[in-house]
């Protein structure tokens, strides 16, 4: 399938007269070409077509259909629909009154040639590229950041669940695959417990039955393995997907030694974020956030947020369910910096905001990174009521590398570490002979151990200078007002679960669901704009009857 280079010379005439008269007062579609032009054209995405073979449909109207489609809540089959029945459809795609269209399938390759080739990202970026040139999009100014969660389109399964329907999804696709070397080594016990899917199976009452169960799954399982290894299977049986999972899943699931198969128990275990969650989707971990836990993926949305302008997604980041929000903040600004639309302030919530992103933000890319860090305070055990000395009450010689405490003693000790992470700090040490006879002793935390007083630890120099700027600043009312604005990105995430269903992934894997919030993100795009140009105004934050009374009172 090649790609023709077509041209675009505007709407039909006949397209153009039929429609206007049929909808005088326009529609999204029909605003949209007036004010835009042409949104996405096959040059876009010429690197996921080849220079030979079968020409292709434009890839320029399957990016524009594709998107109206996330805009409408459409299937594919009923997307395609709509190309053939809809006239403001055909308006906005340039297309004659008696275009017949094209299959409903074309959009699933189309979707496939761009997760291929890794162009997920173009489609967003061809329309800020547009909403740029229309001068309804500029760099500079404020933007907001927050992350919300997504569901994977699998069950979630506990550890049992998991490692029996791995060993059971295994088992059935060897059985479609190889089903004469399959058959002779299994039995008919084998088929009772793995023959239904696991969501159908009562699992056996008590902590000991069910770790014999678990174990029986697992020498079962490693049963298999070792026959799929062995010198007289198919040599392809090993690449079968289903059966790598299974490998996969074995080996982070149970120890076999001398002693038999085990079932691996806590710290054993590998972290969430490298283990399996999953045998139908590898790349959905589970996840916990504020107390609730999902198995999926966690999307990150930017927008602009100036008053003059339409709120528009500006960059859309999936990431698996167990990523901290501050491991992407970089990758944002990064992102942003080579689209040219960095802002001049970006104003997130904590999960977003060290030291060393406000930091970085600023001297990599010029960005005011707005956000709270962390308070200073430590835990008094000994007088809860008491005001504690925090990190503030003492004064910092970094030239000396000295630190006095607010009774004037000296610091004895000022060693640079590192944690786990690798992320650089300094340890500081008072001497037990001042610290013990202290007055202020019982408002200052107790040393960990009885070779030394008090200790400290800070940032590097330029980290906590930043730090305590900004603790001093978030104080004051003037910083509140300012950080305001970051309650907007509530309502874009509610809007895109409500008008997208952003929160449940209809794919497997990291990659398609990218795709699907690119093209959701880009679908809110195409309604914000639709209603700057309509005049609509923002929408309030809905107050509850009851809580109306509150405030008349």
């Amino acid at each position: 399938m090649s790609l023709e280079s077509r041209s675009d010379d505007g709407v039909p005439e006949l397209t153009a007269r039929v429609v206007r008269a049929s909808f005088p007062k326009g529609t999204l579609a029909i605003r949209i070409r007036e004010a835009l032009g042409v949104l996405f054209t096959d040059e876009d995405f010429a690197a996921a077509f080849p220079d030979r073979g079968r020409p292709a449909i434009s890839p320029g109207a399957l990016a524009l259909v594709s998107v109206l489609q996330y805009a409408e809540g459409l299937s594919d089959r009923q997307a395609a629909d709509q190309v053939r029945a809809r006239m403001d459809w055909k308006f906005l795609l340039g297309l004659e009154l008696d275009d017949p269209g094209f299959d409903f399938t074309v959009l699933g390759d189309f979707r496939s040639r761009l997760i291929m080739h890794g162009l997920e990202e173009r489609v967003l970026e061809a329309m800020l590229a547009r909403l740029s040139q229309a001068a309804l999009l500029r760099a500079g100014g404020r933007q907001r950041t927050d992350s919300t969660h997504v569901l994977a389109a699998v069950r979630t399964l506990n550890r049992m669940e998991f490692v029996g329907e791995t060993l059971r999804a295994a088992l059935e696709a060897l059985a479609a695959a190889a089903p004469d070397w399959l058959a002779p080594l299994i039995s008919s016990a084998w088929v009772e417990r793995y023959g239904n899917k696991v969501d159908n199976y009562r699992f056996p009452k008590g902590e000991n039955v069910r770790r014999e169960w678990a174990e029986r799954v697992g020498r079962d399982g490693f049963a298999l393995l070792d026959a799929i290894d062995g010198p007289t299977a198919l040599a392809w049986l090993g690449e079968v997907p289903a059966v790598r999972v299974l490998r996969r899943a074995w080996a982070e699931q149970y120890h076999r030694d001398g002693q038999g198969v085990r079932w691996r128990e806590g710290k054993d275990l590998p972290p969430a974020r490298d283990r399996l969650s999953s045998p139908y989707d590898t790349d959905a971990h589970y996840g916990i956030k504020r107390g609730a836990g999902w198995c999926g993926y966690k999307v990150h949305l930017s927008e602009t947020c100036e008053p003059t302008t339409p709120h528009l997604i500006t960059n859309v980041e999936t990431t698996n369910a167990t990523v901290n929000d501050t491991e992407v903040t970089t990758t944002i600004h990064q992102r942003l910096a080579g689209r040219g639309l960095g802002p001049r302030e970006h104003v997130v919530d904590a999960g977003y905001v060290t030291a060393a992103h406000i930091l970085a933000a600023r001297e990599d890319h010029g960005i005011d990174l707005v956000g709270p860090v962390g308070a200073d305070t430590h835990h008094n055990e000994r007088d809860p009521q008491a005001p504690h000395l925090t990190q503030a009450a003492f004064t910092t010689d970094w030239d000396a590398r000295k630190v006095t405490c607010p009774q004037g003693a000296s610091s004895v000790s000022w060693s640079q570490q590192r944690k786990a992470s690798g992320t650089p700090l300094v340890r500081v040490h008072f001497a037990l002979a001042d610290c013990d006879p202290c007055p202020l002793r019982p408002r200052c935390t107790k040393a960990a151990n009885g070779k030394w007083g008090r200790s400290l630890t800070l940032l590097p120099r330029e980290q906590q200078q930043i730090l305590e700027e900004r603790r001093a600043e978030q104080q004051t009312e003037a910083w509140k007002e300012r950080y305001d604005v970051r309650a907007g990105v509530e309502g874009t995430i509610s809007q895109a679960v409500r008008r997208t269903h952003l929160r449940r992934t209809p794919y497997r894997g990291q990659s398609k669901t990218h795709l699907a919030n690119i093209l959701s993100a880009t679908a809110l795009n195409l309604t914000r704009v639709d209603a700057w140009l309509n005049d609509t105004p923002l929408g309030t934050t809905r107050v509850p009857h009851l809580a109306r009374l509150t405030l008349a009172a």
